[in-house]
């Protein structure tokens, strides 16, 4: 690996001072906002057999996969069965299930991983089980991983015919460092000499301020965007014999990050959660509820006590109460660089709650007086 010369070293610190005395409060560091290309997981899944199991597995009546599995695990073991027999084996000891885990970039054949367990056919509990050996593959159909081991969930199921007991979820479960890798997954850092990020919110404004601090340490034409979520950046000749020196500095770059205006909003909820580049214009609100009820009840009108063959009578009655809440007509005056807290002290002047505040945006929205993304989940 090269050196920095002295020059180049006092620069370099010069320029991180000056860089972090003029962070502002709102940064963030580039490795929190951005990924750099090509350094991601990868997602595996194979299919296998949990055995050991205390009587809560698959009905082999029902699940006839797991059955046959059975029959080629102990085909595969040496084990003579015959095929015709199937249907008299009886088993409720073995689970059928899928094993998922995440492949992390840069894994090494030997390294382990985690692996989630989860029953696919009818058992009860996979709780005490061993994940028998499952070869692990990826989106192109070959082997990256070996899972096997103890699953462990900290949940219980048991009961009988009439009542049952259990806690948390029994028919899944995890196996830490469970897998074997395999396999590696190989990727491209920097040979061609430029490395490239992407944004994980695409912005113009983040990708030109993400371009100007790096530019500002390692000099012009370091970095360009090449649109509004991808930022090509090209490796220093200082550092194209670590270039895993380079990207840890750029990480820990500190970049103030752009976004649209938002106002999410739940209806389901009732939450309501504003950006801080939310602005309103001046708008007149007026906001008042409805209330309708009916009361359905039946009067029973008792006959004359001195009249012949006389009978009480049930007379239905509806009663139909229309209520309306007085509505104020309120004027939201918003002027330039009010902060959220303004806007919120003003929307709760109307004595609306939240749900009610859901519909004001809405409607605030339409006037064309809300200047952002109203985004209802």
């Amino acid at each position: 690996m090269k050196r920095l010369f002295p020059a180049s070293l006092s620069s370099l610190l010069l320029l991180l001072l000056v860089l972090f005395l003029v962070v502002p409060a709102s940064a963030a560091r580039l490795k929190d906002i951005a990924r750099l290309n090509g350094v991601r997981s990868n997602s595996l899944i194979g299919y296998g057999l949990v055995t050991g199991l205390n009587g809560t597995g698959d009905d082999m009546k029902k699940s006839y996969f797991t059955l046959q599995a059975i029959y080629n695990l102990m085909v595969r073991s040496g084990i003579t069965a015959d095929p015709q027999e199937l249907a008299n084996i009886k088993l409720k000891n073995v689970a059928a299930v899928m094993v998922t885990a995440e492949l992390p970039p840069f894994a090494r054949p030997g390294s382990t991983i985690d692996v989630e367990v989860s029953s696919i056919g009818d058992a009860k509990s996979i709780s005490g089980g061993t994940l028998l050996m499952t070869p692990l593959k990826g989106a192109d159909g070959q082997v990256y991983a070996v899972a096997q081991g103890a699953v462990t969930n900290g949940a219980f199921a048991f009961g009988g015919k009439a009542a049952t007991v259990q806690k948390n979820h029994p028919t899944s479960g995890r196996i830490a460092n469970g897998a074997k890798v395999e396999k590696e997954v190989a990727v491209d850092l920097g040979s061609t000499g430029m490395l490239q990020f992407q944004l994980d919110n695409a912005d113009f404004t983040t990708a030109a301020n993400i371009t100007e601090q790096i530019n500002a340490l390692y000099g012009p034409d370091t970095a360009f965007p090449a649109d509004s979520g991808t930022i090509q950046v090209a490796i220093p000749e200082l550092f194209r014999d670590s270039v895993v020196l380079f990207v840890s500095e750029l990480e820990g770059i500190d970049v103030e990050p752009d976004a649209t205006a938002r106002v999410v909003v739940n209806e389901r909820t009732g939450t309501i959660v504003m950006g801080r580049d939310v602005k309103l214009s001046t708008v007149a609100v007026s906001h008042g509820n409805l209330s309708l009820v009916i009361d359905e009840r039946a009067d029973v009108y008792q006959p004359n006590p001195f009249t012949d063959d006389a009978q009480a009578v049930a007379v239905p009655r509806t009663d139909v109460t229309l209520q309306e809440d007085e509505g104020q007509l309120t004027v939201l005056n918003m002027e330039e660089g009010v902060s959220i807290g303004d806007i919120a002290t003003a929307l709760n002047a109307i004595g609306a709650t939240p749900r009610d505040l859901i519909a004001i945006f809405q409607a605030i929205k339409a006037a064309g007086s809300l200047h952002g993304d109203l985004i209802v989940l």
